[in-house]
């Protein structure tokens, strides 16, 4: 493979990277908030108006539940057919899913069969999600130069930012300006049939990157396990342990944008913050990640993926301390800056390289399967969070951002344990990884060849 070919596919790796996730988190961004503003009303019964509320959130929860489901059967397919095939199979399971939900007859047309098809619908997008993150991310791992891999993969997770942000662009602004009549009828459906252009978009970039050269490889030497599931558990079950408590790490999020938001602005809780403001929080919070996540992806092919890891973990999990002071004390203004600098760049610390580290913790035959199964049992853990935060900090209960906080931080020191122990990966070449006897390049050539790298990524932009 030439030097301008590579970096040509390192490119289209990244940017097929990017359009996935971006998808991913665009559905996830308006299936939470149609969940939020109008499915209760239009998929189910409006006579018990609780009842339509919490069965409205729990076909957004049901995606969750098929995630683990997925992430065994999409990391089975891209470790046995290529990771190309299981983006591709993402790409439209995501996408038509997405699409089908702005199709749905409502509860007043239909009856039960609504809500049966949205729930459908919603469990198809939590089986295909469950591959998209841990496909993407082996598949820019594997194309990327070396001395790059962190930068290259972080693209993958400031594509989750841009799908949030796209989703926000278009969903907020109809439901802030369309007539709440034509809203309700027809005007919620756009954002899920937008999607269309995002599947057609990803097909053409996700059609252009070659297999990666490290499964080729593997293929090519009938390397590639039958059950690659077994494999992985059997011989990386101390990293797939690791993996799964480093995606705890989920938790951040979680305070700032779920437990946060009914903290500020439920009633019940006595804060008061309206409801705009916690729109534009995870709004801001997104386009602060994007300019964040390449740097901290750069900066870990520097220094390495653990030192980025275990500081992001420590301090987002103390700020989550600050950030709920600042709402107990309904301090609008303190709540919004502690929230950016908690999730929108130190939280990044953890979130701009797991895509690098986890699949370099696993080797290339059971890299999608191992990454897939452990960080989707550790992210749908942390699901159930919401729940017990408002167990054990409920309305009128004292010290609620001590109690939460001290949770959370808990939460952020598993998490940055699990850090600590795995071994350091950035130097480890692509066909010693997952071996945990392999043997770092030393530093001097690694920093040779990653100059070599870049030069040869600036040479073909020319």
């Amino acid at each position: 493979m030439t030097g301008i070919h590579q970096v040509s596919q390192s490119r289209k790796a990244a940017a097929s990277g990017w359009i996935g996730s971006a998808l991913e988190y665009y559905d996830f961004f308006i299936y939470a908030t149609a969940a939020s503003l109008i499915f209760p009303q239009i998929f189910f019964p409006s006579e018990n108006p609780t009842v339509a509320i919490v069965a409205s959130l729990a076909t957004y929860g049901v995606g969750y539940v098929a995630r683990p489901i997925g992430a065994f059967v999409l990391g089975h397919w891209g470790d046995t057919h290529g990771r190309k095939t299981v983006l591709i199979v993402c790409m439209f399971l995501m996408g038509l899913s997405t699409m089908a939900v702005g199709l749905l007859p409502t509860y007043h047309q239909v009856g039960i069969l609504a809500p049966i098809l949205l729930v459908v619908l919603r469990l198809i997008q939590g089986f295909a999600v469950a591959g998209e993150i841990s496909g993407a991310s082996s598949m820019i791992l594997e194309h990327a130069p070396f001395g790059r891999r962190g930068f290259y993969a972080s693209f993958a997770l400031q594509g989750v930012q841009a799908g949030q942000i796209l989703a926000a662009a278009v969903f907020l602004p109809l439901a802030a300006y369309m007539p709440t009549e034509a809203f309700n009828s027809w005007g919620w459906r756009i954002p899920f049939l937008l999607s269309f252009f995002v599947i057609v978009a990803g097909y053409i970039i996700r059609r252009e990157v070659d297999e990666t050269p490290a499964f080729t490889r593997e293929d090519k030497r009938g390397e590639t396990p039958r059950s690659p599931i077994v494999q992985a558990i059997k011989l990386s079950w101390p990293d797939m342990l690791r993996v799964i408590c480093m995606a705890l790490m989920n938790v951040i999020p979680v305070v700032a944008t779920i437990f946060g938001a009914a903290y500020a602005v439920q009633p019940a809780y006595g804060i008061g913050f309206a409801k705009d403001v916690y729109l534009w929080i995870p709004v801001l919070g997104n386009m602060l990640a994007v300019f964040v996540i390449p740097f901290v992806g750069n900066l870990s092919d520097k220094v390495g993926r653990k030192p980025p890891i275990v500081v992001g973990a420590l301090l987002s999990g103390l700020l989550a301390f600050g950030y709920l002071y600042a709402i107990s004390i309904k301090s609008v203004p303190l709540a919004i800056v502690l929230s950016l600098l908690m999730w929108g760049v130190v939280y990044q610390g953890y979130n701009a390289i797991f895509p690098s580290f986890y699949p370099e913790l696993f080797p290339t035959r059971t890299r999608v399967s191992a990454m897939a199964i452990s960080q989707n049992i550790g992210t749908t853990i942390t699901a159930l969070l919401p729940a017990l935060f408002a167990t054990v900090a409920p309305p009128g209960s004292a010290n609620i951002p001590l109690t939460v906080g001290a949770i959370a931080f808990g939460i952020t020191v598993i998490a940055a344990l699990a850090a600590v122990t795995a071994r350091e990966t950035y130097r480890v070449r692509i066909d010693d990884l997952g071996n945990p006897a392999a043997v770092p390049i030393a530093r001097a050539d690694y920093d040779r060849q990653r100059t070599e790298a870049a030069s040869g990524a600036a040479a073909a932009r020319t």
